[in-house]
């Protein structure tokens, strides 16, 4: 393929989807993500886009929100990835609450085989996922639908999860960052995930590498409430999404990076961790206790996991090095 016929290519992919992840590019057009570099940087240059941690998105900022069959084939190797680690997260027996999205709905396919356990979710593909698993009780939100990602939202769903009470509130996003915490780019989404972390104990935010660094319209979960990240390995060159993570640990959000080849038999959560710098801030959202002793023990407990104070370049390689540490 030549290079006008490629950048053309991407240039349909971040056009069609907001954002596209070097990876997935890389895929699409067959050829390699620093040639892919190239060609988005030179794309970026004539002011087609705009490049992002390990990615490229539409110019002019936020990035926009793609559509269900758009980011169903995002990322699919890393959403793979972070599901099969947050899963570990959960016990026998245990109420949750899942969000909307494609990486939650990943997850539920993975809590399919939890025995005892009561999920809330306002997904219709969380609950598809779970539909036919025996052992798992499904509680839907009511709510008005919203065709573009499945799930329900509005008063109704809020007004249903009032007065509930879970151990752990598992989300997704379009965007994350330490400073805005994870954002969405639809207002009643957004609404909607906020009441569903009032619900929680604990709040677990599951973001692949592409979305960090990425801000959105419509916060909806601020740093200091997010209890853990489960992200996966950003590619080494990615100075900007090691920093990021770096800056959300040292705000005391604990983080697990799922994938790669180092340290897969590690544990039987398949990660190793890092003690964390500080400790995390109990910081509550209103009418909310926080506890975090109280779900701790146990093979699925993911500690922080720090990145040093290296120089950038230094950065994504520690983040590849998390598990032989």
């Amino acid at each position: 393929m030549f290079a006008a016929e490629r950048r053309q290519l991407i240039l349909e992919m971040v056009r069609a989807n907001g954002a596209v992840s070097l990876r997935e590019l890389a895929r699409v057009v067959q050829t390699s993500e620093v040639t892919v570099r190239r060609d988005v940087r030179a794309l970026e240059a004539e002011g087609l886009l705009d490049r992002r941690h390990g990615g490229a998105v539409l110019p002019g900022g936020f990035t926009r929100e793609s559509g269900f069959p758009q980011k169903s084939h995002l990322a699919t190797a890393e959403k793979t990835a972070i599901a099969d680690l947050a899963a570990g997260l959960v016990e026998e027996g245990e109420a949750i609450v899942v969000g909307a999205g494609t990486t939650t709905q990943e997850l539920a396919r993975r809590l399919a085989r939890v025995p005892g356990l009561t999920v809330v979710t306002n997904s219709l593909l969380v609950a598809q996922a779970l539909a036919h698993a025996n052992r798992v009780e499904v509680v839907m939100t009511g709510g008005t639908l919203r065709g573009s990602n499945y799930a329900l939202v509005g008063s109704g769903a809020e007004q249903s999860l009032q007065g509930l009470r879970v151990s752990r509130a598992f989300l997704s996003g379009s965007g994350l960052t330490a400073e805005r915490g994870l954002s969405t780019s639809n207002m009643l989404s957004a609404s909607v995930d906020r009441a569903l972390v009032q619900a929680a104990a604990e709040v677990v935010v599951l973001a692949d590498h592409t979305k960090l660094g990425t801000d959105t319209m419509f916060q909806t979960v601020p740093t200091d409430v997010i209890t853990r990240l489960v992200t996966d390995e950003p590619p080494t060159h990615d100075d900007r999404a090691a920093t990021e993570l770096q800056a959300l640990a040292d705000q005391g959000v604990q983080i697990a990076v799922a994938g790669g080849s180092a340290g897969s038999n590690s544990g039987s959560s398949g990660v190793d961790s890092v003690p964390a710098r500080q400790p995390r801030r109990d910081v509550p959202l209103p009418g909310q206790r926080r506890n975090h002793g109280g779900h701790g023990a146990g093979p699925g407990q993911l500690r922080s996991a720090v990145l040093g104070e290296q120089q950038p370049g230094e950065r994504a390689a520690r983040v590849a090095d998390l598990r032989r540490r």
